[in-house]
């Protein structure tokens, strides 16, 4: 996205270590890489500075990160360098089917209004093999807020859980977790949901 690679250098000295001041989603990452690694390669899609690829190759997982921001993938390759970065489009993986054991998609689809995201999920389980997982985090809520960053606006769309989960089972996986937190202070002040889903067998 034009405005990720305009504000990726503000946003990664921001966020480059999330993980490690955000217990709750880093626990669920590790359990992401748990379960998945024996499977294949874990996709962390959306993956700006490459926090949750860092922190998925650090628990013994063959990780991988796609954003759509050619700076974002060039601060987090920089970052990372043991790690494999590249840009892609979330509803185009450049990835042969069932290559990737299993997926952590971290707010990227709070950039998706809700028609869209029945087709993004089908382009994950297309990608996933089978008994894989996809760890999901989205604002919750309804309808979209604007929010200024260095200077650039920006829409997020929110969804409800009944949107998220409904569009994940149409796309052929089975929602198996969910969780619920408040806002962290460097967040947008919304509460962040988090879904994990397996793809049906």
């Amino acid at each position: 996205m034009d405005e990720y690679d305009a504000i990726a250098d503000a946003y990664a000295a921001r966020h480059l270590d999330a993980l490690d001041r955000r217990p709750l989603d880093r626990a669920l990452v590790d359990l992401v890489a748990a379960e998945a690694g024996e499977l294949g390669p874990v996709a962390d899609l959306g993956c700006g500075p490459g926090q949750a690829a860092r922190r998925l190759s650090s628990l013994g997982a063959t990780s991988l990160g796609v954003d759509s921001s050619r700076r974002m993938v060039e601060i987090a390759s920089a970052a990372h360098p043991g790690v494999g970065f590249h840009v892609g489009d979330l509803r185009r993986l450049d990835v042969p089917s069932q290559a990737w054991g299993g997926i952590v998609c971290l707010s990227a689809v709070i950039h998706l209004p809700a028609r869209e995201l029945r087709a993004v999920f089908e382009e994950f389980g297309r990608v996933v093999k089978p008994s894989g997982v996809v760890l999901l985090s989205y604002l919750s809520g309804s309808g979209s807020l604007t929010s200024t960053f260095h200077g650039v606006e920006m829409t997020f769309h929110l969804h409800t859980r009944a949107e998220i989960e409904t569009a994940l089972s149409k796309a052929g996986f089975v929602p198996s977790a969910y969780v619920e937190r408040r806002a962290y202070p460097d967040e947008v002040d919304t509460p962040c949901a988090h879904v994990m889903a397996h793809r049906a067998s």
